[in-house]
């Protein structure tokens, strides 16, 4: 029975290649880590950058609410026959109009700090999205050797994974 018979070709044993796929395997770790964190980084910014906006648009409410309250006293005080009749709905006009200005400037200040964190969470992102690059890099340059048998593309592999560690490593520190 020739035909069920199976030729096994024995390759000689090759340690480097180990190495290499040993290798290959730890940045392909590296990889999903930080592929993780980059992913996990733009959710960050995005959801600051949302509460920066809901921020901006209570501002922008409370800063109608203060004009339109300094509307009114202006009104009234313009349309009022007797000044002192309305003395006391002017002075609530005014004191509103005071407590949504000192509203809006809190609500700024909170806006403010979201952006600050949305840009810093882009920053950390955009870290993470080069370590990412790099690190794929590395793999596919490391993987090289198996078909080409060179040397060469582990060092170069290597090299870019080694990059792309540091900016996982920066990104995650900042």
């Amino acid at each position: 029975m020739s035909e069920l018979e199976m030729h096994t070709h024995h390759h000689p044993l090759d340690p480097f290649g180990h190495r290499v796929a040993m290798f290959v395997g730890i940045i392909g770790i590296v990889l999903v880590l930080v592929t993780i964190l980059a992913h996990r980084e733009h959710t960050a910014a995005v959801v600051h950058k949302t509460e920066a906006n809901d921020e901006w648009n209570l501002y922008e409410a409370k800063r109608i609410k203060k004009d339109n309250e300094e509307i009114a006293a202006t009104l009234l005080t313009s349309l009022a026959s007797d000044p002192a009749k309305v003395a006391e709905q002017m002075d609530k006009f005014h004191a509103d109009a005071a407590r949504y200005g000192k509203d809006s400037d809190t609500v700024k200040d909170e806006a403010q700090k979201r952006e600050a964190e949305s840009l810093h969470s882009e920053a950390r992102a955009l870290r993470f999205d080069l370590a990412e690059g790099f690190l794929e890099l590395g793999l596919v340059m490391s993987s090289l050797y198996f078909l080409a048998q060179r040397r060469f593309f582990v060092g170069l592999g290597g090299a870019a994974a080694l990059i792309g560690t540091v900016l996982g490593v920066v990104g995650l520190l900042t």
